[in-house]
């Protein structure tokens, strides 16, 4: 598969990667996204501000960081598999699935999520590919790379039509049904010239005699009554 554009990163961790110290619901702390070894995505480490501070010049040097306060998570609940796709959950499932064709769809709902105070911005990388972007869910943690893909101006409207259809319809673009699709394919598909000529054919009502209207006279007979007329005329 090709290098992903988008990923999506777990929420942030309880506990401080370097003194295994659990946070307090309040405290500041660094979260830091390391380049995986194993994988093409990344990985996520959170440290209390302490830890941080101590590291070495030697450490691995994070492809972003940013400081942000710890949340003690909600109570996790079983989730109902029929309810509807919260904006953040069709966001993650696009980056999960990696289309090629839902790059735009996926910047426009990450731009969505931020312009409704759901995400953040934290960082931005300029990548090969163009401008990497990071946001963080500011009530769970969890964080979103998405790939700026630089939508012209009048592609915006469109996609953002595609992002409400997904979320009407669960995350997916609803499918034509039968009648539907015949009726698309009788309109798309093209007439022949002779089933044309033949359909205008039939179309055309016959007309009986009685029916038919009378015709004006050739310009030729009624000038040859003119000159009958006039020889039997006396002079």
């Amino acid at each position: 598969m090709a290098l992903a554009e988008s990923w999506h990163v777990r929420s942030r961790s309880r506990e401080c990667a370097s003194t295994q110290r659990h946070f307090e619901d309040g405290e500041a702390i660094v979260t830091a996204l390391f380049p995986d070894p194993e994988s093409s995505g990344y990985l996520r480490l959170d440290y209390c501000i302490d830890a941080w501070q101590a590291r070495g010049e030697q450490e691995e040097i994070p492809f972003s960081f940013w400081r942000s306060t710890y949340v003690v998570p909600d109570c996790e609940t079983r989730e109902d598999p029929i309810k509807q796709l919260s904006p953040e959950e069709l966001l993650e499932r696009l980056i999960e699935e990696d289309q090629e064709h839902t790059a735009n769809t996926r910047y426009i709902l990450a731009v969505m999520l931020e312009r409704k105070k759901l995400l953040r911005e934290t960082d931005n990388q300029q990548m090969p590919n163009g401008i990497m972007r990071v946001y963080e869910h500011r009530k769970t943690g969890e964080v979103y790379l998405v790939r700026d893909p630089n939508i012209p101006l009048d592609q915006v409207e469109k996609v953002q039509e595609e992002v409400f259809v997904l979320l009407e319809n669960n995350g997916r673009l609803p499918e034509l049904g039968p009648e539907t699709a015949a009726e698309t394919n009788a309109v798309e598909q093209p007439v022949s010239a002779e089933q044309s000529s033949s359909d205008s054919r039939e179309k055309t009502p016959e007309t009986t005699a009685e029916e038919a209207p009378s015709e004006p006279q050739p310009v030729a007979e009624q000038v040859d009554c003119e000159q009958s007329d006039s020889q039997e005329k006396p002079v």
